[in-house]
């Protein structure tokens, strides 16, 4: 058996589960499965929520294997890659200096500790310099072919 073939059975064996699964859900109804998890029972959904776990990490295994293995075939790929990860790494390490923490009550109740809360404020540090790296990646092209003509 090649992987095709492979392949095309998993995929048809689980969307047959996933249909089966979909009208186990159609079968007990809105107002069934309403009562049932105001009182903790989700026996109905758990099954196609589970399906879509799995078909999730499947995608992503499976995504990061084709990945890797054609970064690794090729050395400007990899030296390429390597270069990404390192300038990421780089922005993050920079952005996780300037942010502070500081231990911040919540809603429920509880306190978001001090490296929480830095850690937080990492995160949205990365996405303003990324932002604004890719923005001004986008207008400096344009801005140069207007300076040349």
């Amino acid at each position: 058996m090649n992987l095709e073939k492979i392949t095309r059975i998993g995929c048809i064996a689980l969307g047959v589960l996933g249909v089966i699964f979909l009208g186990i859900v159609f079968a007990s109804g809105d107002d069934s499965i309403k009562m049932d998890a105001a009182s903790g029972n989700f026996a109905a959904i758990t099954p196609i929520i589970l399906l879509s776990q799995l078909i999730l990490i499947i995608a992503v295994i499976v995504t990061l294997i084709f990945s890797l293995r054609g970064i690794a075939k090729d050395k400007v790929k990899m030296k390429n890659a390597a270069k990404s990860a390192g300038l990421f790494l780089a922005v993050t390490l920079i952005a996780f200096l300037l942010s502070n923490g500081v231990e911040t009550p919540m809603r429920d109740g509880k306190v978001l500790s001090a490296m929480g809360s830095k850690l937080v404020g990492t995160g949205l540090r990365v996405f303003y310099i990324l932002s604004i790296i890719a923005v001004g990646l986008m207008i400096l092209p344009g801005i140069k072919n207007s300076i040349k003509k």
